[in-house]
């Protein structure tokens, strides 16, 4: 079991509009200004989505390139940018977020149904995901929506390698309509199924974020929390920014006896190159 806990905060996501959650973080000042305070309360790791100048989700190169750069020169945070994009992405463009080099990106290990859309990720987009990223020394981490893509991760690993920096770490996302439950008995089958060695992190949607993130520490693993998985703090109490969710998680793993890795800890988990 780790001695601390790794928090990750998701600060804006794909999902909602800034028009009905105006707290969001959606320009580059404010995404900046949000990973500061997130840092400074306990997140060692930012997953990065970007936002257009119209605030709608953009895979913009040039923009992610800024972004990267705008975040390591204004906090210590490892910078891991989105390939899952908007479920309406192509993979082209998906695949070229690589080419603003961050420190990690996601690697989503299948396709699921999201809500009433679908996230599309074919096994060959996943296998020259995971090669770019083994190309470029880029971390990857594993989105796992569903408990049978950790079979889909082993294939990857058995017939393409360990990603770059030779560390698997995963992150459930759980408790998104046509995913896995966000539940304890789900979560605890998943930690069982992982890869040997692994180590993994867990994400709540919505009102499953509490159940996933106590059972997430009490089995070891780490945390990711942030307005790209909930917009509510409580029931019918609506997130005030994502620095109040950093704090809860880092108020929680405190409590835990595994307190927040600092970002250069992070590293050293993930295999992040310092």
């Amino acid at each position: 079991m780790s001695l601390g806990t790794l928090i990750t905060v998701a600060p804006t996501g794909a999902e909602h509009a800034k028009a009905d959650v105006p707290a969001l973080p959606v320009t580059l000042e404010e995404l900046v200004s949000t990973a500061r305070s997130c840092e400074q309360v306990g997140a060692a790791m930012i997953h990065v989505h970007i936002r257009g100048a119209d605030a709608k989700p953009s895979l913009d190169l040039g923009l992610l390139k800024a972004t990267v750069e705008a975040l390591r020169a204004e906090t210590g945070l490892v910078v891991q940018l989105s390939t899952g994009g908007s479920v309406h992405d192509p993979e082209a463009d998906r695949l070229r977020v690589l080419e603003a080099m961050p420190d990690s990106a996601s690697c989503t290990m299948g396709t699921v149904n999201f809500g009433d859309d679908v996230f599309m990720n074919r096994w060959e987009f996943i296998v020259a995901l995971h090669k770019g990223m083994q190309e470029r020394g880029i971390v990857p981490e594993y989105e796992i929506f569903d408990i049978g893509q950790l079979a889909s991760l082993q294939r990857l690993l058995d017939q393409h390698g360990l990603p770059a920096g030779g560390h698997v770490h995963v992150d459930f996302v759980m408790g998104v309509p046509g995913g896995m439950p966000g539940d304890a008995r789900t979560l605890v089958a998943a930690v069982n199924a992982l890869p040997d060695g692994a180590t993994f992190s867990a994400t709540g949607i919505g009102r499953t974020t509490l159940p996933v993130m106590f059972t997430a520490l009490g089995a070891g693993g780490h945390l990711r929390v942030g307005m790209e998985d909930t917009i509510s703090y409580s029931r019918g109490v609506p997130v005030r920014d994502n620095a109040q969710l950093v704090a809860r998680a880092a108020g929680l793993a405190k409590i835990a006896q595994r307190p927040p890795l600092s970002p250069d800890e992070a590293r050293k988990v993930l295999g992040v190159h310092i």
